[in-house]
Protein backbone atom coordinates (compact mmCIF):
# COMPACT_ATOMS: atom_id res chain seq x y z
CA UNK A 1 0.00 0.00 0.00
CA UNK A 2 1.42 3.73 -1.09
CA UNK A 3 0.70 6.41 1.85
CA UNK A 4 1.93 9.38 0.32
CA UNK A 5 2.78 12.81 2.72
CA UNK A 6 0.72 15.82 1.95
CA UNK A 7 3.13 18.47 -0.15
CA UNK A 8 5.30 20.71 0.99
CA UNK A 9 5.92 22.95 -1.88
CA UNK A 10 5.22 23.67 -5.36
CA UNK A 11 7.45 21.69 -6.69
CA UNK A 12 6.09 18.53 -4.82
CA UNK A 13 2.41 19.04 -5.99
CA UNK A 14 3.60 19.86 -9.42
CA UNK A 15 5.75 16.22 -9.12
CA UNK A 16 2.84 14.79 -7.36
CA UNK A 17 0.39 15.98 -10.40
CA UNK A 18 2.46 14.74 -13.54
CA UNK A 19 2.97 11.39 -11.30
CA UNK A 20 -0.99 10.97 -11.17
CA UNK A 21 -1.38 11.89 -14.90
CA UNK A 22 -3.42 14.83 -13.58
CA UNK A 23 -3.38 17.88 -16.50
CA UNK A 24 -5.29 21.40 -16.75
CA UNK A 25 -3.88 22.14 -12.83
CA UNK A 26 -3.88 25.14 -11.09
CA UNK A 27 -2.11 25.46 -8.00
CA UNK A 28 -3.75 28.01 -5.64
CA UNK A 29 -2.24 30.08 -2.92
CA UNK A 30 -3.43 27.90 0.28
CA UNK A 31 -1.66 24.70 -2.00
CA UNK A 32 -5.40 23.30 -3.18
CA UNK A 33 -5.66 21.99 -6.55
CA UNK A 34 -8.14 23.03 -9.15
CA UNK A 35 -8.51 20.81 -11.87
CA UNK A 36 -9.89 21.67 -15.55
CA UNK A 37 -11.16 18.36 -16.46
CA UNK A 38 -10.92 14.54 -14.69
CA UNK A 39 -8.90 13.60 -12.03
CA UNK A 40 -8.35 9.68 -12.29
CA UNK A 41 -6.57 8.29 -8.72
CA UNK A 42 -8.56 4.72 -8.81
CA UNK A 43 -6.80 1.51 -8.11
CA UNK A 44 -3.21 2.74 -7.18
CA UNK A 45 -3.26 1.22 -3.67
CA UNK A 46 -3.95 4.52 -1.50
CA UNK A 47 -4.28 4.94 1.79
CA UNK A 48 -4.80 8.85 1.79
CA UNK A 49 -5.20 10.87 -1.07
CA UNK A 50 -1.90 12.66 -2.41
CA UNK A 51 -3.27 16.26 -2.93
CA UNK A 52 -5.49 18.36 -1.30
CA UNK A 53 -8.03 19.46 -4.13
CA UNK A 54 -10.19 22.37 -4.74
CA UNK A 55 -12.62 22.74 -7.48
CA UNK A 56 -12.89 19.57 -10.37
CA UNK A 57 -14.51 20.53 -13.33
CA UNK A 58 -14.92 16.83 -14.36
CA UNK A 59 -15.24 13.43 -12.62
CA UNK A 60 -13.17 12.31 -9.66
CA UNK A 61 -12.37 8.79 -9.46
CA UNK A 62 -10.66 7.79 -6.20
CA UNK A 63 -12.37 4.30 -6.25
CA UNK A 64 -10.58 0.24 -5.74
CA UNK A 65 -8.08 1.79 -3.61
CA UNK A 66 -7.72 1.13 0.27
CA UNK A 67 -8.57 4.82 1.58
CA UNK A 68 -9.26 5.25 5.16
CA UNK A 69 -10.11 8.95 5.06
CA UNK A 70 -11.57 11.31 2.26
CA UNK A 71 -9.35 14.09 3.45
CA UNK A 72 -8.00 15.92 0.69
CA UNK A 73 -10.87 15.49 -1.52
CA UNK A 74 -12.14 18.33 -3.41
CA UNK A 75 -14.59 20.60 -2.38
CA UNK A 76 -16.64 20.66 -5.41
CA UNK A 77 -17.35 17.85 -8.29
CA UNK A 78 -18.87 19.47 -11.67
CA UNK A 79 -19.13 15.81 -12.52
CA UNK A 80 -19.00 12.18 -10.71
CA UNK A 81 -17.69 11.35 -7.30
CA UNK A 82 -16.30 7.89 -7.15
CA UNK A 83 -15.06 6.27 -3.64
CA UNK A 84 -16.75 2.83 -4.10
CA UNK A 85 -14.55 0.03 -2.97
CA UNK A 86 -12.18 1.51 -0.03
CA UNK A 87 -11.99 1.20 3.95
CA UNK A 88 -13.61 4.31 4.71
CA UNK A 89 -16.07 4.16 7.77
CA UNK A 90 -16.91 7.87 7.02
CA UNK A 91 -17.64 10.08 4.55
CA UNK A 92 -16.49 13.05 6.61
CA UNK A 93 -13.13 15.37 4.09
CA UNK A 94 -15.23 14.44 0.65
CA UNK A 95 -16.76 16.79 -1.36
CA UNK A 96 -19.43 19.18 -0.66
CA UNK A 97 -21.25 19.38 -3.42
CA UNK A 98 -20.79 16.93 -6.47
CA UNK A 99 -22.48 17.56 -9.93
CA UNK A 100 -23.10 14.02 -11.04
CA UNK A 101 -23.75 10.80 -8.80
CA UNK A 102 -22.34 10.33 -6.34
CA UNK A 103 -20.30 6.49 -5.92
CA UNK A 104 -19.59 4.95 -1.98
CA UNK A 105 -20.78 1.50 -1.93
CA UNK A 106 -18.08 -1.22 -0.84
CA UNK A 107 -16.66 0.25 1.90
CA UNK A 108 -17.34 -0.34 5.95
CA UNK A 109 -19.70 3.39 6.25
CA UNK A 110 -21.69 3.25 9.31
CA UNK A 111 -23.09 6.75 8.74
CA UNK A 112 -23.46 9.27 6.03
CA UNK A 113 -22.19 12.11 8.28
CA UNK A 114 -19.67 14.43 6.38
CA UNK A 115 -21.07 13.24 2.76
CA UNK A 116 -22.25 16.27 0.41
CA UNK A 117 -24.40 18.84 0.59
CA UNK A 118 -25.71 18.68 -2.55
CA UNK A 119 -25.61 15.79 -5.08
CA UNK A 120 -27.44 16.73 -8.35
CA UNK A 121 -27.64 13.19 -9.31
CA UNK A 122 -28.07 9.63 -7.53
CA UNK A 123 -26.82 9.04 -4.38
CA UNK A 124 -25.08 5.10 -4.31
CA UNK A 125 -24.11 3.51 -1.04
CA UNK A 126 -25.89 -0.07 -1.66
CA UNK A 127 -23.79 -2.96 -0.82
CA UNK A 128 -24.24 -6.15 -2.93
CA UNK A 129 -21.19 -7.36 -3.64
CA UNK A 130 -19.65 -7.52 -0.32
CA UNK A 131 -21.83 -8.86 2.82
CA UNK A 132 -20.32 -6.40 5.28
CA UNK A 133 -20.03 -3.51 3.59
CA UNK A 134 -21.62 0.08 4.18
CA UNK A 135 -23.89 -0.91 7.42
CA UNK A 136 -25.30 2.36 6.92
CA UNK A 137 -27.42 1.01 3.78
CA UNK A 138 -29.48 -1.06 5.88
CA UNK A 139 -30.81 2.01 7.19
CA UNK A 140 -30.56 4.17 4.00
CA UNK A 141 -33.05 1.74 2.48
CA UNK A 142 -35.88 1.67 4.93
CA UNK A 143 -36.67 5.32 3.51
CA UNK A 144 -38.35 5.21 0.20
CA UNK A 145 -37.86 8.91 -0.40
CA UNK A 146 -33.39 8.66 -0.78
CA UNK A 147 -33.18 12.29 -1.61
CA UNK A 148 -35.05 13.47 0.96
CA UNK A 149 -33.36 11.25 3.52
CA UNK A 150 -30.18 12.91 2.34
CA UNK A 151 -31.56 16.39 2.69
CA UNK A 152 -33.10 16.18 6.39
CA UNK A 153 -31.20 13.55 8.04
CA UNK A 154 -29.94 14.54 11.38
CA UNK A 155 -27.98 11.42 12.50
CA UNK A 156 -29.19 12.07 15.82
CA UNK A 157 -30.58 8.13 16.41
CA UNK A 158 -26.81 6.73 14.85
CA UNK A 159 -24.01 6.66 17.54
CA UNK A 160 -21.21 4.27 15.32
CA UNK A 161 -22.56 1.10 14.84
CA UNK A 162 -25.46 1.45 18.01
CA UNK A 163 -28.96 2.86 17.09
CA UNK A 164 -30.54 4.79 19.39
CA UNK A 165 -34.49 3.33 19.10
CA UNK A 166 -36.63 6.14 20.49
CA UNK A 167 -35.39 8.34 17.95
CA UNK A 168 -35.17 5.94 15.09
CA UNK A 169 -38.46 5.04 15.71
CA UNK A 170 -39.83 8.38 15.59
CA UNK A 171 -38.07 9.45 11.97
CA UNK A 172 -39.66 6.25 10.97
CA UNK A 173 -43.09 6.92 11.96
CA UNK A 174 -42.42 10.37 10.16
CA UNK A 175 -42.37 8.54 7.11
CA UNK A 176 -44.99 5.73 7.94
CA UNK A 177 -43.03 2.89 8.42
CA UNK A 178 -42.77 0.86 11.98
CA UNK A 179 -39.08 -0.51 13.40
CA UNK A 180 -37.83 -3.04 12.37
CA UNK A 181 -36.67 -5.46 14.81
CA UNK A 182 -33.53 -5.89 13.77
CA UNK A 183 -31.12 -3.71 11.64
CA UNK A 184 -27.96 -5.58 9.99
CA UNK A 185 -25.26 -3.98 11.62
CA UNK A 186 -26.55 -2.06 14.26
CA UNK A 187 -27.66 -2.69 17.92
CA UNK A 188 -29.98 -0.98 18.86
CA UNK A 189 -29.53 1.04 22.45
Amino acid sequence: MKHLKLFESFEDIDSICKKYGIANYTINPDNTVDVNGDVDLSSQGLTKLPLKFGKVTGDFYCNNNQLITLEGSPTEVVGYFNCNNNKLITLEGGPREVGGNFYCYNNKLTTLEGGPIKVGGGFNCYSEILKDANPIYSVYKLFPDHKSYMDSLDYSYLRGTDIVRSRFKEALEEIGKKIPEKILGYNYI
